[in-house]
């Protein structure tokens, strides 16, 4: 059998990793959207780097666009097998790619405004709801910890990975020429002690493991200060400078973690009493599918829903639904805090209020989680002074902060503990992904020291051959 990387090889999106056995079946794990890498985003989200319609079987560790986003073009070139995920997974892919589908409709009709004045090529959309719906009837639930077999020769089973609602790592186990062989793709892991997930759970013994490696050489700061600093840049923002806190964030995770967050200062008494808009239509409904699933919710959660039953809600916030309250919110000159996707700033609507934003002193970019380098918000977090945005350059004068602390990834420490539960001596090859390349290496020594012999770096589309 042989396994090929078709994606977050190298890089941290566009997660794709191919698994081929010597009688013909395959399975894919994931089949996430490249975001945030410059001019190659648009060609490496139009070609797989393999024919769809030979695919077998898919699994899909979670619903993050980078992991899931490309799954209704897979669909419409062809593929027609069993998708199988959790139940919160399903929930979320739902409204993420669909919403992913109106985003994409509407930016390339805006940027084709642009193209179109400067005489060049019209950009179409990579797929369209209808692609989208077409995608949904593949899915099926598969529970945790439920050994589900895909071909007499392969199985499999989930373990929660704690990144974000319904996240799991996979388990295969495969038959081949009589010997059995175990395979873990983590998916992304999370963090020991999130404010609202349980942690990663200890897996099976691997003889290969395809690990993320996003923090591989990076320490998160204690979950604890998180309101602290939320509290002190509001304050300074909306306060003092009368100015507007905008914060991209994606709409699966890192948006429930903020209201948490402000919801407990609300709680103390002390949150500023401001204007704060959720601009996603998006995240309300994945708030309210997190609000469906309190299974996932770890214990501390659990202990604040007996006496707050709604830890997501507090006074002063707003959900916006529709474009023309969205955009009021630029005319408005009163201080506010806005939350809007993509978290990457690379689409939808937090993109516009940046541009309408950005040029003014008073207020602040706060950026909370990770970005490309090459995104948006990976050149407002390096400290560029301008930024291009639509195909234009704004001079960077507001401030900009970040929060790295709230990253739903699981920082080398995590990582290092999500594989405590593995004998090194009987993993044959460890395989790094979902990383960049720098973090990566840095990561494998790392690994080395810790008795992992065997490690791998590939590169995009590298076949590998299993033993």
């Amino acid at each position: 059998m042989n396994i090929t990387f078709h994606g977050a090889a190298r890089n941290v999106t566009g997660s794709k990793h191919l698994l081929q056995l010597n009688d013909g079946t395959s399975v894919l794990l994931d089949c996430g959207m490249f975001q945030g890498l410059g001019e190659q985003t648009e060609d490496l989200n139009e070609h797989f780097g393999f024919n769809p319609k030979k695919i077998g079987h898919m699994i899909l560790s979670h619903a993050h666009i980078d992991h899931c986003g490309l799954i209704p073009r897979l669909v419409a070139e062809g593929f027609a097998g069993q998708i199988y995920c959790t139940s919160a997974t399903m929930d979320l892919a739902r409204i993420l790619l669909l919403d992913s589908a109106k985003i994409q409709m509407q930016d390339t009709e805006y940027s084709n405004k642009h193209r179109a004045k400067k005489g060049l090529p019209l950009l179409t959309s990579l797929y369209t709801e209808d692609d989208v719906t077409a995608a949904l009837h593949l899915f099926k639930i598969v529970d945790y910890h439920t050994e589900f077999e895909i071909t007499p020769r392969v199985k499999f089973q989930f373990t929660d990975a704690g990144h974000i609602l319904g996240s799991a790592a996979i388990h295969l186990t495969v038959l081949e020429d009589g010997k059995e062989t175990h395979i873990t793709f983590s998916g992304d892991v999370g963090r020991y002690g999130d404010m609202l997930l349980k942690n990663p759970q200890p897996f099976p013994q691997a003889d290969y493991i395809l690990l993320e490696s996003t923090y591989g050489d990076s320490l998160h700061k204690e979950l604890a200060p998180i309101e602290d600093e939320l509290l002190e840049i509001i304050k300074q923002t909306c306060v003092v400078k009368q100015g507007k806190v905008i914060i991209p964030a994606f709409s699966v995770g890192r948006t429930q973690e903020l209201l948490y967050a402000l919801n407990a200062l609300e709680l103390k008494g002390i949150l500023p009493d401001v204007p704060y808009y959720v601009d996603s239509p998006l995240s309300e409904k994945a708030t309210r599918i997190l609000m469906d699933h309190p299974e996932e919710y770890n214990k501390k959660v659990t202990e604040v829903l007996k006496t707050d039953p709604n830890p997501f809600g507090f006074k002063g916030l707003r959900f916006i639904e529709s474009t023309e309250e969205s955009i009021a919110l630029n005319d408005d000159p009163r201080p506010c805090v806005i939350i809007s996707s993509s978290g990457m700033a690379e689409a939808g609507r937090v993109k516009h209020h940046i541009k309408n934003n950005i040029g003014n002193h008073k207020n602040t970019i706060l950026m909370v989680g990770y970005c490309e380098p090459s995104s948006l918000g990976g050149h407002l977090i390096k400290g560029d002074h301008e930024v291009y945005i639509f195909g234009d350059m704004y001079e960077v004068k507001a401030e900009v902060h970040s929060i790295k602390s709230m990253s739903a990834h699981g920082d080398y420490e995590d990582l290092l503990h999500f594989l405590a539960c593995q004998d090194p001596k009987k993993v044959k090859k460890l395989f790094l992904v979902h990383g960049e390349y720098q973090v990566q290496q840095h990561f494998a020594q790392t690994l080395k020291n810790k008795g992992f012999e065997n490690i791998e770096i590939p590169y995009q589309h590298q076949r590998i051959e299993l033993e």
